[in-house]
């Protein structure tokens, strides 16, 4: 692999260039449509369906075929139209996952409006937040979630009803303005519908950042962005090379976060895939729609796994997993004791790994098979047809193999920018479209990555940098520990030290001491952890974060979580 410069050599190996100091994926380049007047959803509707049924309903039962998808799609684009949503317009889904849910999303981006999602678990004020930034002009939401629209001003669409039910429709505080069900089956009026040209680079979703290092930004995410993702998921899992037994995935990623929305409520549809859909994650339901629907793919993050592997024996007697054939993990690097641990209790079964962002559509690097996962640690290597940096935070100058900086980006997934905020986006895209990931990393020689930690989370004890990452990976090799994150905690001698909480394991007495002679035997002085809270578990994210700056709060104010 080679630059069109003779000097511009790429190591094979590596993948990286050293005339550039760029590293380049060693993956297949994915191709994009040369159509550039194209937008998500009449790209994915124009592939072929593999698998009769696109989504199951977990909890009732209920399918949709991808006929009946496609024909909602189309109805509800028409409503939408006749009631004034056009291309520019932001338009507001706040549910729990639903069979319904990529309909809604898949007919607003067809009119180059934009869908923006949050998280049903929000209260009203942070949802209210959302409303006075993205805007939109219409609310799609479920009945019991209507509490927290009340006063918002949007209009309302209800999921799930046939009709409005009387105590909501004479409610002076919201306006609801109709059910998803009557405008499917809306009949089209005599008003010829005008679709305005959608292309590639216009936006299509409004997605909120986890802000966990800061506050939370609406990404811009273009249908170049999307369509990108999409043939990412379809070159990775190739399910038309698979039997039609095994094309079925569980969705249990909230279809709200990327991930969700452009893997599992979008781009599995191109994929010709089955997605049983859940509701809200439950172990036994999860387990047992596994089971019942011989589902073959299992998205999770790291948590789930360590109850997997900690309670195979009594799973494997009361669930049938025999169709899984790959487990999905994101959220945070496995260790070589939990993907050894997992090979041996369900065999046959591969991991597999990614690494993304909300900024960049999910994508970054991952490993596509156990091999990959292997190489203990990993996030993986770069996805398709993307590039990286390693960028010395300090002197700006981009780094080499096994030499690590913060990660840069740039490929077709990196998004168009922070909504109506051009100085964030100045300072996390650069000119050229790197996107700065804020995330310390390294390339070993094979081109893996490996994320040492978040680059803003780092601990300053007395000038010395602890990567709060490597603790916790400590921590969690301890026999008597579940779960852990470690924080900064302010200190006036020192700057910060190391706290850790800690989920201590059914039965455990492990006490504070304890856990800090652990770390101390391990780490150098200046890394050692100072102090040490018990906790029931570790807050996180949708995506498996750590929640760090929840965790700082409540310590600073002396609270307990």
């Amino acid at each position: 692999m080679a630059h069109n410069s003779p000097a511009a050599v790429v190591d094979p190996r590596s993948g990286y260039c050293a005339t550039t100091a760029t590293f380049i994926s060693k993956r297949q380049p994915v191709p994009l449509p040369p159509n550039t007047s194209i937008d998500i959803t009449t790209f994915i509707s124009a592939r072929p369906h593999l698998n009769n049924t696109a989504f199951i309903d977990a909890a009732t039962g209920n399918t949709l075929s991808y006929s009946a998808v496609w024909a909602a799609v189309e109805s509800l684009s028409f409503s939408l139209s006749s009631m004034g949503v056009k291309k520019g317009h932001v338009v507001l889904i706040l549910s729990p996952n639903s069979i319904f849910f990529p309909i809604v999303c898949l007919s607003v981006m067809s009119l180059g409006a934009l869908i923006t999602t949050t998280n049903p678990l929000n209260t009203k004020h942070e949802i209210a937040k959302q409303v006075a930034d993205s805007k939109p002009i219409l609310a799609f939401t479920t009945r019991e979630l209507v509490p927290k629209l009340v006063d918002s001003g949007v209009p309302i669409v209800l999921i799930a009803e046939e009709r409005v039910p009387s105590d909501l429709g004479g409610n002076p505080t919201v306006k609801i303005v109709g059910t998803l069900d009557e405008l499917v089956k809306a009949e089209p009026g005599e008003k010829p519908r005008v679709k305005e040209r959608v292309g590639q680079n216009d936006a299509a979703a409004l997605l909120y950042s986890s802000g966990t290092t800061g506050a939370s930004k609406g990404v811009i995410s273009s249908h170049r962005n999307m369509i990108a993702m999409v043939q990412t998921v379809i070159n990775r899992f190739r399910l038309d090379e698979e039997g039609e037994a095994y094309r079925t995935f569980v969705c249990t990623v909230p279809m709200f976060h990327i991930y969700g929305l452009v893997a599992f409520a979008t781009g599995l549809l191109a994929a010709g895939a089955t997605v049983v859909v859940l509701s809200k994650f439950e172990m036994n339901d999860l387990l047992l729609a596994i089971s019942k629907y011989k589902v073959s793919y299992f998205p999770l993050v790291p948590p789930i796994l360590v109850a997997l592997v900690n309670h195979a024996d009594q799973i494997k007697k009361k669930y049938d997993l025999s169709s899984l054939r790959r487990i999905l993990s994101g959220g945070a690097p496995l260790g070589k004791e939990l993907i050894e641990g997992f090979a041996a209790k369900f065999p046959g079964v591969a991991i597999l790994q990614g690494y993304g962002l909300t900024e960049s559509t999910a994508i970054g690097a991952s490993t596509d098979s156990l091999e990959e996962s292997r190489k203990y640690g990993t996030a993986g290597m770069l996805s398709p047809s993307m590039e990286a940096k390693i960028v010395d935070p300090d002197s700006g100058r981009a780094l080499g193999v096994n030499q690590t900086g913060e990660l840069w980006l740039r490929g077709p997934s990196v998004m168009k920018g922070y909504f109506n905020k051009p100085e964030a986006t100045a300072s996390t895209l650069t000119p050229d479209g790197w996107l700065k990931t804020g995330d310390l990393c390294y390339f070993d020689e094979d081109g893996f990555l490996f994320v040492v930690d978040r680059l803003k989370e780092l601990i300053k004890y007395k000038g010395y940098q602890v990567p709060p990452a490597e603790l916790e990976a400590l921590l969690l090799t301890h026999p008597n520990i579940a779960d852990a994150a470690v924080i900064p905690f302010p200190d006036k001698e020192v700057g910060q030290f190391p706290m850790a909480y800690v989920v201590r394991k059914a039965g455990s007495s492990l006490s504070e001491n304890q856990v800090m002679d652990f770390v101390a035997t391990e780490v150098a002085p200046y890394k050692r952890i100072r102090r040490v809270a018990f906790v029931d578990s570790i807050p996180k994210n949708a995506s498996g974060k750590i929640l760090r700056k929840d965790l700082i709060k409540i310590a600073t104010s002396g609270s307990k979580l």
